[in-house]
């Protein structure tokens, strides 16, 4: 019998991403597996596209009612109606680390008798994900501290309107660099940005957009870093991206005590890896995210002011390039969906009895 993979529709505001494309589908359709896919009114991809490549395809929410085996492929939370969960779910369910919430979203899966297969814990034999938005996420990230820093620069009000998604790179780029073009014009010198993180996959985005328009970049990644903050370096860019998620107990790159207690150049502080409630954040600035709506959030009045931008859906901004890329590294692994309990599955699986143990 055929394993059955079922992409769900995305019920987030605003995410047109998917786990899934069309050229992963046809992979995977050739591989002997049933594909269905549910139609979406927000995907960045048409639903027909699926359907030309041997896909079936049904009405959004019916994932409910698939066969008990199937696996229900997504990227976001679930809908929070309470049902039990049946189905052996694949998606970001951010529940392992004592997220708010996480004891009724684990809930739902034992009380059904599903599981769940944490898109963030499926890596490989290292340790390393095997699939993953960072390198988007950076881009974005930077993306939108550069629109925050050519807003300081002009006078904007807010200082970066509302955001919303860009069919391409390309787009978000000429957008961005005329930017930093009329914002140079009445300031008379370009931002220079120091990202941490340089080498990773969220760092390197950062480097590449902030690179493509025109903006001069210092990389620092872990033999920059290893001798502990807080730097002072950082002080003497205009911009800021961290592009570092910290999970033991180091110095923070930056405080506020650093911030107040010497002459800047920083205006404007990205943190892409956006984790302000964790004990080891190394921008210790911030304790809400900033948002699509309100992209940036002012830190320091006067001049120079400092603004903030911390989102945590940055690569929703760029649905398609990185759905794209998301769903190319993501199929090796569900090409190996039909053994689950080998592996990459086994060990997310693993991961869920583990956490569900203490419920």
């Amino acid at each position: 019998m055929a394993t059955g993979i079922w992409l769900r529709a995305e019920t987030k505001p605003l995410e047109k991403r998917t786990a899934l494309t069309p050229e992963s589908a046809t992979a995977l359709v050739e591989a002997g597996f049933e594909v269905v896919v549910e139609r979406s009114q927000q995907s960045c991809i048409p639903a027909h596209l699926y359907e030309q490549v041997g896909c079936s395809l049904v009405d959004a929410g019916t994932w409910r009612d698939a066969p008990e085996d199937t696996f229900v492929l997504g990227l976001k939370e679930l809908p929070e109606d309470g049902s039990a969960l049946k189905h052996r779910h694949i998606f970001f369910g951010h529940a392992y680390k004592d997220q708010d919430g996480w004891q009724e979203t684990l809930g739902r899966f034992v009380r059904g008798g599903g599981a769940l297969y944490d898109l963030e814990y499926l890596v490989n034999e290292q340790g390393r994900r095997v699939a993953a938005f960072g390198y988007w996420a950076g881009f974005a990230g930077a993306a939108v501290a550069a629109k925050a820093w050519c807003g300081q620069q002009v006078g904007s009000n807010p200082v970066v309107p509302v955001l919303h998604d860009y069919p391409s790179r390309d787009v978000l780029v000429d957008e961005v660099r005329n930017e930093v073009s009329r914002a140079v014009s009445n300031g008379g010198s370009a931002a220079r940005v120091m990202v941490i993180g340089a080498r990773g996959r969220s760092g390197s985005g950062a480097v590449d957009f902030s690179r493509a328009v025109g903006l001069e970049v210092t990389e620092w990644d872990m033999e920059e870093t290893q001798m502990g903050g807080p730097f002072t370096e950082i002080l003497d860019h205009e911009i800021f991206v961290n592009c570092v998620l910290v999970s033991s107990d180091l110095p923070p790159f930056i405080t506020n005590a650093l911030i107040d207690g010497q002459e800047r150049r920083l205006t404007v502080v990205s943190d892409v890896s956006c984790d302000p409630l964790s004990d080891y954040n190394p921008v210790p600035l911030y304790k809400t995210c900033t948002s699509f709506e309100t992209p940036a959030l002012r830190l320091r009045e006067g001049s120079p002011p400092l603004d903030l931008v911390a989102i945590d859906h940055l690569p929703s901004m760029l649905p398609l390039e990185a759905s794209e890329d998301f769903s190319q590294q993501l199929l090796p692994t569900l090409l190996e969906l039909h053994h689950p309990g080998r592996g990459v599955w086994q060990r997310a699986r693993d991961v869920f009895d583990e956490k569900s143990k203490s419920l």
